[in-house]
């Protein structure tokens, strides 16, 4: 692999205005289809075959739904007021119908006749339908609902919008973001000492997120793309697409600075950097891929476009980045003994911090490695109490319209009214359709937890019936979920004596159903990560001891990445100062998310960290020198690699999207306890203590494991006659 990519590298650094042009027209051609086929990403949050969805497809067969986005509009009459007063009850209707005239409002319901009327009669719900518009003409018509409202409003009304087509629309990237970048823009700098240098990274990482966005769209036309896939592949391929051409141009630099020609050192660089890029890379892809194998939708949607815009990070620093850096030809060299120079410099007498760091850590192994240990597993014990369920309106920050509403439907109809539960009854004879109906009305009104069942709504045809069940409890309450499993147990019996379909449906049953999918898939996706995790690293080091410590190390980070999730968004610490709208429990997806990107970012910091050691191990046989190489040549590259990712994970998180919030803060979390943690801590202080026998692999599984060459320390130039020098003309940086 290390040939190919050395030719790789000299091709992009000879030929670096075709490699250029080339890329500018696939991003060209990639724009001009993404554009032009754009599709609308989707709410996905549903799980074909799971009995909730398969009931909801049943019913929607025997009462047809109108396409479109649902509203809701929420009517409050004055304290001492009821909507019923003669009065009130007019200027409701006449909003109602001013309502229904609205251009792209499908249909309104009128709450008297659905009884959508609170218990004190004070507060009614309207439901209404909006056609399926994009853009500017949409927000046009959600206005033109609000200032139809002007009647009630002026009667004394409080009148409040909710529902989907109210809940606040954020962008997947914006000025929180920009700010991230900035951040990162400033690590590189510090790094490299140049704003040259810098920028590379960050050319190659944006236009391969510009890249991923583009193809996205189109295939949004084709594929069912979830809502949220956008931001979480702009979250990643920033944060690695920055990281993996760092490393390169950390290794360029360094070679450099020892004399290395440019071309050569571009052609090297690709070969043994980006042999690591290449291994760090194709262990996230297959980490995010793998999330499809739990079988939802929405979650496969996201690893996929993830993945994706990876491994074009891995593309971009492989291909255009050796032209980038041929372009930039002899100002990348650092000047002589500047503060870069040392930094790039392999051989510099002076100490690095990482490696004053690491000698730090040698003096006392044993006592750092039980102290860091002691320190993840408190950090891990908040996570015992994780819990996890869908977001929904009342996730939303209070000052939004949607979560306004969701409040007031909960407060004036209970907690349930806003996740209703429906029974689907469905038999062929309409005698025994309406027995078995009737025996299923009976036992829900004999039935804890339930604050209100309605009457039998019988379709035509009178094959299906159905009961909607009101909770006493909110929708992503562990009662409410209790509550399902209990009437789908207490169901199976009245439908085996009938002989007919029963089964417990509705939106809230079918996000349960999601998250208790999400949620049994964790422990299987870990198991895999986990023998993944060894397999890898022991092919990769030809160790036993080094797998297992990285995998103990892994485990480590997710549980104090999970422990400090728990902390700020279910129990509320440092809410208010990172702008976490609501407490409650985590979206179930976030777990196997945060696990396989974590997986694969720490098996990144393990393997540009350890392969440094074990090169110097392989060549000089001293572990304990072995240590402190690896960190003088690896540690700076690690941590500002570190700080990077964390500065672009942290900036999602003031995106304040409450689906991407827990996630970004789990993987800053995560990463920053793995890379100065485990990594720059732990690590050292296991090797200390193992010695030699941190490198020891038996000879027959030696034998029986490929040999993979991650760093290309074996790599030899395949052809000298492709070195070319640059001319003496080439200007210096200053």
């Amino acid at each position: 692999m290390a040939t190919l990519l050395y030719r790789m590298g000299s091709f992009g650094a000879e030929r670096w205005r075709t490699m250029l042009i080339g890329w500018l027209l696939a991003l060209g051609a990639v724009a001009g289809v993404g554009i032009s086929f754009a599709g609308t990403f989707q709410d996905s949050s549903s799980i074909p075959g799971s009995p909730a969805e398969t009931a909801l497809t049943k019913m929607d067969r025997y009462w047809p739904q109108p396409v479109g986005t649902g509203g809701q509009i929420v009517f409050q009459a004055p304290p001492g007021h009821r909507v019923t007063e003669p009065e009130l009850q007019k200027s409701l209707t006449k909003t109602l119908d001013a309502t229904s005239r609205v251009d792209g409002v499908i249909g309104v319901s009128n709450p008297a006749e659905g009884g959508e009327v609170s218990e004190d009669e004070r507060t009614v719900v309207a439901e209404i339908l909006f056609d399926t518009k994009d853009g500017d003409e949409a927000d046009a018509t959600l206005k033109a609902v609000k200032d139809a409202g002007a009647e009630a409003r002026g009667a004394g009304f409080k009148t409040v919008y909710g529902g989907g087509a109210y809940a606040p629309h954020i962008s997947p990237f914006g000025p929180a973001e920009m700010i991230g970048l900035g951040v990162a823009l400033a690590a590189l700098v510090i790094t490299f000492g140049s704003l040259l240098a810098a920028g590379l990274p960050l050319i190659t990482a944006i236009l391969g997120v510009a890249g991923t966005m583009l193809a996205m769209m189109g295939l949004a036309s084709v594929f069912n793309v979830s809502d949220n896939a956008p931001t979480l592949a702009i979250m990643l391929g920033l944060a690695v697409g920055i990281d993996y051409a760092l490393f390169i141009v950390s290794r360029h630099r360094a070679q450099l600075a020892d004399g290395t020609p440019v071309r050569e050192s571009i052609a090297k660089a690709t070969a043994t950097a980006g042999s690591a890029v290449v291994f760090a890379g194709a262990t996230v892809v297959i980490a995010l891929a793998g999330l499809s194998v739990a079988g939802v939708p929405m979650l496969t949607s996201m690893g996929l476009a993830s993945a994706g815009a990876v491994a074009v990070a891995v593309l971009m620093a492989l291909t255009l980045l050796p032209a980038l850096m041929s372009m930039a030809g002899r100002r990348l060299v650092p000047k002589p003994g500047s503060r870069a120079a040392r930094q790039a410099g392999r051989d510099s007498a002076k100490a690095t911090l990482g490696e004053r760091w690491t000698r730090g850590v040698l003096r006392h192994p044993l006592r750092n490695l039980i102290l860091g240990t002691v320190a993840l597993i408190a950090l891990a014990v908040p996570a015992t109490q994780l819990k996890l369920a869908l977001t929904d309106e009342g996730s939303n920050a209070t000052t939004t319209s949607s979560r306004q509403a969701y409040d007031m439907i909960s407060d004036a109809f209970g907690p349930g009214a806003n996740g209703p539960l429906v029974i689907l009854i469905e038999d062929d004879d309409p005698a025994t359709l309406q027995s078995t109906a009737t025996a299923v009305e009976n036992k829900l009104n004999d039935t804890e937890g339930i604050a209100h069942v309605s009457g039998v709504d019988v379709a035509e045809g009178k094959k299906a019936a159905r009961i909607q069940v009101i909770p006493t409890t909110g929708p992503r309450t562990q009662e409410t979920s209790d509550l399902v499993s209990q009437l789908r147990t207490e169901m199976q019996p009245i439908a085996r004596a009938h002989s007919s379909y029963v089964a417990v449906t509705g939106l809230t049953a079918v996000s349960i159903d999601l998250s208790s999918k999400l949620g049994g898939a964790l422990i299987p996706f870990a198991i895999v990560v986990i023998g993944l995790s060894l397999l890898l690293l022991m092919v990769a080091f030809r160790s036993i001891a080094i797998p297992i410590k990285a995998t103990v190390g892994f485990l480590l980070s997710i549980g104090a990445a999970f422990g400090a999730t728990v902390a700020v968004f279910q129990w509320g610490w440092l809410s208010g100062l990172l702008g976490v709208p609501s407490q409650g429990p985590v979206a179930g997806f976030v777990p196997i998310i945060v696990m396989a990107v974590l997986f694969g970012l720490a098996m990144d910091y393990e393997v540009f960290l350890v392969s440094a050691m074990r090169e110097d191990y392989v060549h000089h046989r001293n572990a304990q020198a072995a240590i402190i190489a690896g960190a003088r040549n690896a540690a700076r590259v690690v941590t500002s690699a570190a700080v990077i990712m964390i500065s672009v994970f942290v900036s999602f998180l003031f995106s304040h999207d409450i689906d991407i919030m827990p996630i970004a803060f789990a993987l800053a979390f995560g990463v920053l306890v793995d890379a100065f943690l485990v990594r720059m801590m732990l690590v050292p202080a296991v090797l200390a203590l193992l010695g030699d026998r941190a490198w020891w692999l038996p000879r027959r599984l030696d034998r029986i494991l490929p040999h993979l060459d991650v760093e290309g320390e074996n790599f030899h130039v395949p052809d000298a006659t492709t070195t070319v020098e640059h001319r003496p003309s080439e200007p210096v940086a200053r």
